[in-house]
């Protein structure tokens, strides 16, 4: 299954470090990342994909939650499938 993860925070060190290490302790594989860096405000949006057998989404959007509290910034997890169709209409 494919996700998109928006990150978005006031920028300080280890915000990538950080939801980057949680992605891979959940065997997520980063496919694409985009950041942009706004008068001290960070946002990033990430490609990722899991295999659903292992996990479900709701099992890594549990598991991101306290990593992006702990870096105080605000991470959203999204089907790419519901992503889609919500640019889409």
């Amino acid at each position: 299954m494919k996700i998109i993860l928006t990150v978005t925070g006031l920028d300080h060190e280890g915000i990538i470090a950080a939801v980057s290490t949680g992605l891979a302790d959940r065997h997520v594989n980063i496919l694409n990342v985009s950041q942009t860096l706004m008068e001290g405000y960070f946002t990033m949006i990430m490609q990722g994909e899991f295999d659903e057998t292992q996990q479900t989404i709701e099992d890594i959007q549990a598991a991101m939650k306290p990593i992006g509290q702990a870096a105080r910034v605000e991470v959203r997890i999204q089907s790419e499938a519901i992503f889609d169709a919500m640019h889409t209409l």
